[in-house]
């Protein structure tokens, strides 16, 4: 008699292929915004992009994108069940160093009281020219009501 298949430990939140994401090169991966796991919620990367529409927010303006990354961490947290309060680690990446402190103010301000570990990197490039700001976030779920 053949095992019966597992029972996922898991949820995918927001399932998508890179081919909508880069049409531009020759990708094909099945990924997601968020995956919850043992009541921890990791998310994708998030850039200055609507999440429903995949329209890029604020070309040119770091502040613009970091408030959209920002807005989208929210709203994924949410849907997985947690929220910003939850938020445990966050890692930013900038593709130049002198945008640190704008994007730093509008992170401390959505983060505010809350207390992450945080990581700063500044990278050569992200995956698309217009991108200037990605901001990882990793948070639990606490339980409480949101």
């Amino acid at each position: 008699m053949p095992n019966p298949e597992p029972t996922p430990t898991h949820t995918r939140i927001r399932p998508f292929n890179t081919r909508a994401t880069y049409p531009e090169q020759n990708l094909d991966n099945d990924l997601c915004q968020a995956v919850v796991a043992g009541g921890v919620v990791y998310l994708r990367g998030q850039i200055g992009q609507d999440l429903d529409t995949r329209e890029n927010v604020g070309v040119g303006d770091v502040t613009a994108q970091a408030e959209r990354a920002m807005a989208n961490i929210d709203l994924l947290l949410r849907e997985a069940g947690s929220g910003l309060a939850d938020i445990v680690k966050v890692v930013v990446y900038l593709t130049d160093i002198r945008f640190r402190e704008p994007v730093y103010r509008v992170v401390g301000r959505w983060l505010k009281g809350v207390h992450p570990v945080s990581t700063g990197l500044v990278v050569q490039a992200l995956a698309r020219p217009e991108w200037l700001v990605e901001i990882d976030a990793t948070a639990v779920i606490s339980g409480e009501a949101r």
